[in-house]
């Protein structure tokens, strides 16, 4: 090694680029040794340190280097980029912008101060910083990356997919580019050509985050089972190994286990989110205040559900704040909610930062997240910190992993005592059932025909209204036996997807059934998909992830429902639908059991008519339908969660 400080930066540099760390590091400590004012080796030793995974020891290093030379851009913009990974967001801003009070053309600045701003959840000044970074620097991949992902979460879908073709045009082996047109494909529900992106994306970088959780949603939302078993060997290997390998909901319907579930919720809230500390609380006013934040006060399912509840709320006790951050539209169930709660903020063009100093205001004791990691959901706003008790309930059917969650919401079929373990936040357990539901909701008066849906009029028809992603290809399996052991029988599906359509005739060919014998169904208004319920026999749950919103529905309309219970929350609702509803016997343990009993119940239509009987009774008699006493053993949780907090306590299970 040269004994000059430039022969020894010189020498770093070399090593640096050869992925040299070590020998890196020593060099550039030489340099600093023999020229301490060197801003060079100060910043290049900063940017080692930074990629050896030490970063006290880079920011001390910079420091050093602002102490010599306070208005350097290079180390400001180091210094910036630093932060941004650790995550401190607001000191990251402010050292991105002192960089661009020096060099206000420089790229890097601008990206670095996008990604502070992107951090703090203020999306639309994240994309006016990656704009002019553009500006700076044409056809750069990063900041074309950065507008991307901005515009995508923005929700301007088409001009984000618009953007990864222009970055794949420059750079096609970029796999974050094809999984980010992956991630635009599937929010424009394009699943075939998601999936085409995710494989593109995991064939050049496997190990890239979430590839491998992308991969196997996107195939499983098209029915694609090309090698089932081994793709999800294989993100189970890399989930347990602690690698970023899916987001958590992409997993909710394969066939992992629980602690699994919370292993990869756990390492993607750990590197995903900033977490900052929560108000203290304001003194207990008259009423507690409750906040529920979500982007599905629309014809949603959620909406659907909790309708009626939000109007039972006790207004003399709870003070009742919407904060809706998805589309708005003029429909009567969203009319409902505005109508139900008692301030309804639309928030959508909001940062998070902007909506958590929102609810602060209003002093919320409780806020209520709806959406957990799903699809268009805002986590970064309870990252933040909007009220002393945070509670994560009914839109999301699975642990957060996430320490800004104090609650979940659940009942004792969903989550025994014994499972306690398996969910990062403490269990509040109803005394009934978790899921709330409309007693309003109304089945269409105009009386169809078998024939207006496709259905042979003396068939035996099983009906599956879930999502396609929710199909296993051992679900399938059990279904073609089923139509192999019941000639006349047929399976009556939703035409969720063209492509899922199509491969799930192919399984059906393959299975030896007549492809025709699968009915697709399309998606229509609640009250005419209720009343069509009705031309049904037996509604069948998929597993691992069973029917939820669809089995509430279809117990409504008074269709027998078989499910079969796992150890997840999502595998384990409709049975908890079933107990509420007093027929917990058709909720079963293994799939031995639940091909036997979809049998038995389709040779025997006397028993179908019984339970016919009994679910058209437990409109006025059962848990499930049983409102105002749902609302009341939520409120006595959210009591229970104010209380202890009152009282000095941390969150704790409540039974």
């Amino acid at each position: 090694m040269s004994h000059t400080a430039e022969g020894c930066l010189q020498a770093g540099a070399t090593h640096y680029a050869a992925g040299r760390l070590v020998e890196a590091e020593a060099a550039m400590r030489e340099a600093v040794r023999l020229d301490p004012s060197n801003m060079g080796a100060l910043a290049n030793l900063g940017a080692v340190l930074r990629a050896r995974r030490r970063p006290d020891e880079a920011l001390d290093v910079y420091e050093a280097a602002l102490a010599i030379e306070p208005d350097s851009a290079a180390v400001l913009i180091n210094r910036a980029n630093l932060l941004n990974d650790l995550r401190r967001w607001p000191q990251a801003l402010e050292s991105a912008t002192q960089a661009l009070a020096t060099a206000p053309d420089n790229p890097a600045a601008h990206n670095a101060r996008g990604n502070a701003q992107a951090g703090l959840g203020n999306r639309a000044e994240a994309l006016a910083s990656y704009r002019q970074a553009l500006r700076a620097e044409p056809d750069s991949v990063s900041s074309l990356f950065n507008i991307a992902v901005s515009l995508r979460e923005l929700g301007d879908v088409r001009a984000a997919l618009e953007t990864y073709t222009r970055i794949l045009a420059i750079d096609p082996g970029f796999a974050m580019g094809h999984a980010g047109q992956g991630n635009a494909f599937a929010q424009l529900t394009r699943w075939t050509e998601a999936a085409a992106a995710y494989e593109r994306a995991y064939a050049l970088d496997p190990d890239q985050p979430y590839a491998a959780g992308q991969r196997l949603h996107a195939r499983m939302k098209i029915c694609d089972w090309r090698d089932f078993d081994g793709v999800v060997a294989d993100l189970a290997e890399r989930i347990s190994a602690g690698k970023p390998a899916a987001t958590p909901f992409s997993i909710a319907a394969a066939p992992l286990s629980a602690r699994q579930q919370l292993a990869c919720a756990r390492t993607y809230a750990a590197k995903r989110f900033a977490v900052s500390a929560r108000p203290a609380g304001a003194a207990p006013g008259e009423r507690i205040r409750v906040g529920y934040f979500s982007a599905d006060f629309h014809d949603h399912a959620t909406a659907y559900l909790m309708a009626e509840m939000l109007e039972l709320h006790d207004r003399e006790a709870f003070e009742i704040t919407a904060f809706s951050y998805g589309r708005s539209s003029q429909t009567p169930i969203r009319a409902r909610l505005q109508a139900a709660c008692e301030r309804f903020f639309d928030v959508r063009a909001l940062g998070a930062g902007t909506i958590r100093d929102m609810a602060r205001q209003l002093s919320l004791d409780i806020a209520v997240d709806l959406k957990g990691f799903t699809t268009n959901s805002r986590p970064e706003i309870f990252a933040a910190g909007v009220a002393p008790l945070q509670v994560s309930f009914l839109g999301y059917p699975m642990t957060t992993g996430a320490p800004f969650i104090d609650y979940l919401i659940a009942d004792r079929v969903l989550i025994e005592a014994g499972d306690r373990d398996l969910y990062s936040e403490k269990v509040a357990w109803l005394p009934g059932c978790y899921q709330p539901n409309d007693r309003k909701r109304a089945i269409a008066e105009r009386a169809t025909t078998r024939a207006d849906h496709g259905l042979p009029p003396d068939a035996f028809v099983f009906a599956s209204f879930n999502g396609s992603y929710k199909i296993t290809p051992a679900v399938f399996e059990v279904w073609a036996e089923l139509l192999r052991a019941l000639p006349d029988a047929v399976l009556w599906l939703i035409r969720d997807d063209a492509t899922a359509t199509r491969n799930l005739r192919q399984a059906a060919a393959a299975a030896g059934i007549d492809p025709g014998r699968l009915v697709f169904a399309p998606f229509r208004p609640l009250a005419e998909h209720l009343e069509r319920l009705g031309h049904a026999d037996l509604f069948l749950g998929s597993f691992p992830y069973t029917a939820h919103t669809t089995a509430s529905d279809a117990l409504w309309a008074g269709l027998p429902l078989l499910t079969r219970k796992g150890e997840t929350f999502a595998s384990r609702v409709a049975a908890s639908l079933l107990t509420a509803v007093g027929l917990p016997e058709m909720a079963v343990e293994t799939v031995a059991d639940y091909k036997a009993a979809a049998l038995a119940l389709a040779r025997a239509p006397e028993r179908l008519q019984a339970i016919r009987a009994k679910l058209a009774a437990a409109w006025t008699t059962s848990v499930l339908f049983d409102t105002p006493a749902y609302v009341r053993g939520l409120e006595d949780a959210y009591r229970r969660m104010h209380e202890r907090r009152l009282a000095g306590l941390p969150p704790a299970h409540l039974p």
